[in-house]
This record gives C-alpha cells, structure tokens and sequence, in this order.
C-alpha cells in the first residue's frame, strides 16, 4: 500500500496562456505546489513543438485526477496522472 502523502499530476496544454490560466486557478482552489513548465514531448526536437505543463501536487485524492482530466479536455490538453513514468 503507498502511504505518500502527495501525488504529482501533469496537465499538458497547447498553450502557455491556457496552462498559465489554468495554474492561477488551481492556486484559488487553494493549492500551494502549481507551476507551469515547457514540456518536450517524446520524439520533439523541434523546440517550438514543445507544450505547455501544469505540473501539481495534491494530498492523495482520486477526486483530483478526475478533476485534472477535465480540466485538459476542456483545454484540448492531455493529463498525466503519473508524470515520472
């Protein structure tokens, strides 16, 4: 059984804007460890195909990674629920 208290997400958008949009919302929510990052996708070299990432951690909830998937849906973006695989 994990017993970690946070998990780490990634919310993968198209654009800096958006992500950027989506952090300061994460963080009205109330939480504290949100930041955007350029994300390289694997197979990209070219440095202007690389995403946008809301990299966040939350206390262990599944109701965050529903959360985090709509969020992308609704921003035609993607989510990772385990970003260090």
């Amino acid at each position: 059984m994990d017993t970690t208290p946070e998990v780490e997400h990634l919310i993968v958008l198209p654009e800096r804007e958006t992500a950027e949009d989506v952090a300061d919302e994460l963080e009205a929510e109330g939480l504290a460890d949100v930041r955007v990052v350029r994300e390289a996708l694997a197979g990209e070299d070219d440095s202007e195909a690389h995403e946008w990432a809301v990299h966040v951690r939350t206390p262990r909830d599944p109701a965050w990674s529903i959360r985090f998937q709509a969020l992308a849906a609704a921003h035609d973006g993607w989510y990772d629920p385990d970003p260090h695989d």
